[in-house]
């Protein structure tokens, strides 16, 4: 039996083409479905831990063995038909409602990140492609400069300094302030090869003004890079939330979120392996998922990047 994929139609245009290629990829679907997944959990949040009975701060002593350290009663961490994925070691709180509300935070605060570093990256590498001299000079000097500090270092001490402040807002902007300069880069190489064809001549002769030229003509020609790319920042952000959260700068109790979560969790992985597991099994399995569908937009919509 022939296991060729099917034709693509003639005359079908790149989105096409990578909606086509999308669609035949077993490991594309089962990212978008775990993806999906995840995003409709913390969306739905509130409602799903409604549905579980519990809120994410709401203590039950009944479900924890006092004499044992507070260790959660019931097999599995406490797993039972009254909550769902078991209980928090000492304080009882239910798991499954600070796991819906984690993944709540935790891809809140990726996705705003990201949308942050892709506008400015996109801005940035876009004006320094196309207009080149000066303009070029001084934007590319601020990615070599953003580039060179150490990033997660500089994340700790702004996250340690600021006190009396929106936690999440405040990792929404740090964590998009070291993240641009990546995708700036790939977008002014992307310009510099796109601001002489033909067609871009044809609407500078034409009397198109610069504006008109970046969003009619060259912000459409990035845009596969920009989306493939794009997929490939989320897991990224995610990870690095996770990471300051574990390190206790990030969102502070109660918020619950997942890389807070496995901080708190580590104590107990030896007598509650199961609170370990969950919140690290849902870390895991969101940012491979992301991972693997960024390969493959990178392999379809930017293909030359793919080899490099």
């Amino acid at each position: 039996m022939s296991t060729s994929s099917p034709p693509v139609p003639a005359g079908s245009g790149p989105w096409q083409l990578a909606r086509t290629e999308l669609r035949r990829r077993t490991s594309v679907k089962i990212s978008l479905a775990v993806v999906a997944l995840f995003a409709v959990m913390a969306v739905a949040a509130p409602l799903l831990s409604a549905l579980g009975g519990w809120t994410p701060e709401e203590y039950d002593k009944s479900a924890v063995d006092p004499y044992l350290g507070g260790q959660p009663l019931g097999p599995l961490g406490g797993i039972s038909t009254e909550h769902w994925l078991g209980v928090e070691p000492v304080t009882g709180r239910d798991l499954f409602a600070r796991v819906v509300h984690g993944a709540q935070v935790s891809l809140l605060i990726a996705f705003a990140a990201t949308a942050i570093v892709v506008i400015a990256g996109t801005a940035a590498g876009i004006a320094a492609g196309y207009f080149g001299g000066r303009t070029d000079t001084v934007l590319s000097r601020l990615m070599d400069l953003t580039m060179s500090f150490p990033s997660l270092i500089f994340m700790i001490a702004m996250m340690s300094v600021a006190r009396d402040v929106n936690r999440v807002v405040l990792m929404t902007a740090v964590i998009g302030l070291f993240g641009w300069p990546g995708i700036a880069r790939v977008v002014r190489g992307q310009t510099l090869s796109l601001k002489h064809r033909e067609y871009v001549d044809a609407a500078r002769v034409g009397g198109s003004g610069p504006w008109r030229i970046l969003t009619r003509d060259i912000l459409p020609g990035v845009a596969g890079p920009v989306i493939a790319y794009t997929t490939l920042i989320i897991p990224g952000m995610i990870a690095t939330e996770a990471a300051l959260s574990y390190l206790g700068v990030g969102v502070r109790p109660p918020t619950p979120s997942w890389g807070q979560m496995i901080a708190e969790s580590v104590a107990f992985y030896d007598t509650d392996p199961t609170y370990f597991v969950i919140p690290s099994l849902c870390l895991f399995l969101t940012v491979l998922a992301f991972t693997l569908l960024g390969d493959a937009l990178r392999d379809i919509l930017d293909p030359r990047g793919s080899r490099t």
